[in-house]
């Protein structure tokens, strides 16, 4: 099939662009490069021997996506575009309910006027807020607590309404908890600087780009205190949307939902040492007042997802550091140059994008 990906350039994205064109589908990318890399897309071609076309533009921009649906001639959506929390700072409410809300109303606009049946979505653990149950299952109630797990459980039921008015349409949601990771050759992975994430931040206590770590709260009612996530391989999150997207092709009901987690708690005390035991470095840390609306233990039941997807993850929270290290290290800063300030090449919607010399330059810093 040829599979249009929204946030293709992204972190998630690019990982699931690569497990998308190795599974034999041609896919094409939309994103505006706001947090997302055209080198991330250039070193996914490379990847995969595949030809990955990138337009410049934001999903939510009506004539851009249709020109991009009317000359691509897609069969299927990934969508993954969207404003995220990053780290423990958070985008005002109008952010988040403008931007994913909008590209979501936009990108099914397109795909009902071009007769596109098949969409596999991402939404998130956030959902399910400071749930009284863990693991959480889909049939958990949901509890979202903050303006991004309410845009993300408003999209759900966006795409549940429009998939169940749609005669052929077949939607999937994936609630990803925490992806953690890059892509065993090290030339793809998470922006440090950009995600804000706590395996980030890790590694660049590991490599010296930073001083030392802070953990926010050390009182919670966990083993040691810490907060405990769910981190699941980038890789295998990226199989997953593989794996829902060829379950969409088969009879079945127009809207469903699965969780994409390891169903392993992890905490972060746990996170630090397994990384310390595969780089060999040492990461201090120091204990910070955790922010109000902490979640202590929050991880999926991913029984679902195995039953009717037939995924389950496959790696290991040591593969999970052992992969994001080598990333860190072949690209301390990311990246290169700067996201969100990269443009579009002036020669029109459809034409390739590439940031000079992306494919020969040597990977890292």
């Amino acid at each position: 099939m040829r599979i249009l990906v929204t946030g293709g350039a992204g972190y998630v994205g690019s990982h699931t662009v690569v497990a998308l064109a190795q599974a034999g589908h041609d896919v094409v990318v939309v994103d505006d490069l706001s947090t997302g890399s055209s080198a991330a897309v250039s070193r996914a071609e490379i990847l995969t021997g595949r030809r990955i076309p990138l337009h410049v533009a934001d999903v939510a921009d009506i004539d851009a996506l249709e020109r991009i649906f009317d000359t691509e001639r897609v069969s299927a959506v990934v969508h993954l575009a969207g404003r995220r929390p990053v780290g423990h700072r958070a985008h005002g409410p109008l952010d988040y309910y403008e931007t994913n809300l909008g590209a979501t109303f936009t990108l099914l606009r397109c795909m009902v006027w071009y007769g596109v049946r098949r969409l596999v979505a991402a939404s998130s653990s956030a959902v399910y807020g400071t749930a009284a149950e863990v693991p959480s299952a889909e049939d958990h109630g949901p509890g979202a607590q903050s303006p991004f797990g309410r845009t993300a459980l408003m999209t759900e039921q966006v795409l549940a309404d429009v998939a169940r008015s749609q005669r052929g349409m077949r939607v999937g949601v994936l609630r990803c908890f925490t992806p953690a990771g890059a892509h065993p050759s090290g030339t793809i992975g998470e922006h440090p600087v950009r995600t804000g994430s706590l395996l980030g931040m890790v590694g660049q206590v590991a490599l010296g780009l930073r001083d030392r770590l802070d953990v926010h709260g050390g009182d919670h009612p966990t083993p040691d205190g810490t907060p405990m996530r769910d981190y699941v391989h980038v890789d295998d999150l990226a199989e997953a949307f593989v794996a829902a997207l060829d379950v969409l092709g088969e009879p079945g009901p127009p809207f469903s939902v699965w969780n994409a987690g390891s169903g392993r708690p992890v905490s972060v005390l746990e996170l630090v040492r397994t990384f310390e035991s595969v780089s060999g470095r040492r990461v201090p840390f120091r204990l910070a007042e955790a922010p109000d609306d902490t979640v202590a233990v929050a991880y999926a039941d991913p029984s679902l997802a195995e039953d009717e997807l037939g995924w389950r993850p496959a790696r290991s929270l040591v593969d999970v550091c052992t992969d994001h290290w080598r990333w860190q290290v072949r690209n301390p800063t990311g990246y290169p140059g700067t996201l969100g300030t990269e443009r579009p090449w002036r020669g029109g919607v459809g034409h390739r994008l590439r940031l000079v010399g992306a494919a020969t330059q040597p990977y890292g810093a």
